[in-house]
């Protein structure tokens, strides 16, 4: 029987993003996906016209309902209206099952533009990143979420909070490295830079990737690897800005 796994993200109707994305990704990952929507968007792989945000009490709704019936442990968070509402939500979370484990993707920009965003207050951002097990920024969220000279001191600002997965998909090396500062641990993860690799929602993959291998029983180093695994393959899987999720596809770990 597989465990479950729940994403609170946003609807994004191409399917590339948000919920589907993530429930497909963990799906193919031998894990059941469950859903709560923060957010409705208007949008495709290329353009982004707007967002309708569920309102708070909704998602608290969604997810006391989902909890009441099925064992979560481990739960995604992806667009979110603000930082104020994410902090009631873990605060949500953590009431159902006070050794949840969760992973935020700050989606603070969307791949057609759209800014969700700006710089948080620190003190506010502090108070989330001490109740995550991980946070995946790439490098310009990085760099949004903590003012630093470089995306890798954001990322080691951060570190002092929660472990941090840096994503390395908009370096320009030859090789993409992802990057995890875990436990005063550094480990990298790197693969080929794909010549036609650039995917819509190539960061919600990768996190939930990460999430249902830590659902499955992996430590936070062999679930970043096998998230980095799963999500090369997907950006290897078409020449367009839509990946296809196969569940077959090689995990670093096995």
């Amino acid at each position: 029987m597989r465990p479950y796994a729940l994403t609170i993200a946003g609807f994004d109707p191409s399917a590339g993003a948000g919920v589907l994305a993530d429930v497909k990704t963990m799906e193919a990952n031998s894990v059941y996906g469950l859903a709560a929507c923060t957010a409705l968007t208007v949008q495709n792989d290329v353009v982004f016209e707007h967002v309708s945000w569920v309102p708070l009490a909704d998602v608290q709704a969604q997810i006391r309902l989902l909890g009441a019936r099925f064992t979560i442990g481990f739960v995604k968070v992806g667009l979110i209206e603000s930082l104020p509402l994410l902090l009631e939500l873990i605060g949500c979370l953590k009431e159902q099952n006070s050794a949840v484990r969760i992973v935020w993707d700050p989606v603070l920009k969307a791949t057609a533009g759209y800014e969700f965003h700006a710089r948080p207050d620190a003190g506010l951002l502090q108070s989330i990143c001490r109740e995550l097990t991980l946070i995946t920024p790439n490098r310009p969220e990085a760099r949004r979420l903590i003012a630093a000279a470089s995306a890798e001191a954001a990322a080691q600002a951060l570190a002092a909070w929660c472990p941090v997965l840096l994503k390395g998909g908009h370096d320009t090396a030859t090789l993409a490295t992802d990057l995890l500062l875990a436990g005063g641990e550094r480990h990298e993860f790197s693969a080929p830079r794909l010549a036609h690799g650039e995917k819509h929602g190539s960061g919600c993959v990768l996190s939930a990737a990460v999430l249902a291998r830590l659902t499955l029983g992996d430590d936070l180093p062999a679930a970043c690897r096998a998230g980095k695994a799963y999500t090369t393959a997907f950006l290897g899987s078409t020449d367009t800005l839509l990946g296809y999720h196969y569940d077959n596809q090689p995990h670093a770990n096995q």
